[in-house]
């Protein structure tokens, strides 16, 4: 029988993030993907044109309709926009108990920019991260929630290290942005902390964060353990972005098209 996934971010126009790669990612995983739509962008691969965003009540109405349809088995999120939509998704995803979620805290743009308000970040901090089994910040995401400075391996580790000491049941720091080779990310659950290493792709590419959470997410849901499913879905994103070819005229979309390795899916 093939498991459910779903997806509850926002829409990329140029398909090479958000909900698009989300759903392209679960079809490469052998899932059956679905969608909840916080946000629509005019977007391509040069930039973000423009925004709107969608009420918290039809939020609500599309994970209503979810609901009474499909079991699933595995969820992520990406761009909640807002605290309110944040809540929305927070007390349905409770209610719910839906399992097997992971938390992509979109907060920060490529640029840096913070792209949630402060009430929305505190609301990503205080309602999201408790009812996800991982958590995927990028380094400035990372430091925003745990008010560290990260400048090195080390550093990442005690980021990790304090998102689970405040109630974070596990944490898959990226550690992307930082210089050197290979790319580093640190993973803390519990008392265990390990890194994960994945060659450098020289491409600056659009859409790896989305593609990583929407792969484990996958994975998660075929019944994989939380370890596995993270060397799966890291070696599904270095493949495609190894073989990404050049779409567009700015960041390089990943190839979505690669399938992933299912010799640790469940």
């Amino acid at each position: 029988m093939i498991r459910v996934a779903l997806t509850i971010a926002g829409s990329d126009s140029g398909g090479g993030a958000g909900i698009q790669a989300d759903l392209k990612t679960f079809a490469a995983f052998g899932v059956f993907g679905t969608s909840v739509i916080t946000a629509l962008t005019a977007q391509n691969t040069l930039g973000v044109r423009a925004i709107e965003e969608v009420s918290s009540p039809f939020v609500r109405a599309q994970l209503a309709a979810i609901r009474e349809d499909f079991a699933v088995a595995g969820a992520k999120t990406g761009m909640l926009a807002r605290r309110a939509i944040i809540e929305t998704v927070a007390n349905h995803l409770r209610e719910r108990r839906i399992r097997n979620l992971v938390v992509d805290p979109v907060m920060v743009a490529a640029s840096g920019d913070v792209l949630l308000a402060p009430d929305a970040v505190s609301a990503m901090r205080e309602l999201m991260l408790p009812l996800a089994s991982l958590v995927t910040p990028n380094l400035r995401e990372a430091e925003i929630l745990s008010g560290l400075t990260i400048n090195d391996v080390g550093s990442m580790r005690q980021a990790a290290r304090s998102l689970v000491d405040s109630g974070s049941e596990a944490v898959l720091l990226k550690g992307g942005r930082l210089d050197g080779s290979p790319a580093i990310d640190v993973f803390c659950r519990g008392r265990t902390i390990r890194e994960f290493s994945a060659p450098r792709i020289a491409v600056r590419a659009h859409g790896t964060g989305c593609t990583l959470s929407a792969a484990i997410a996958a994975a998660l849901a075929r019944g994989t353990q939380l370890e596995d499913a993270i060397e799966t879905a890291k070696s599904y994103v270095t493949r495609a972005l190894a073989t990404a070819e050049r779409v567009g005229h700015g960041a390089t979309p990943l190839n979505h098209l690669v399938k992933a390795d299912d010799t640790r899916l469940g």
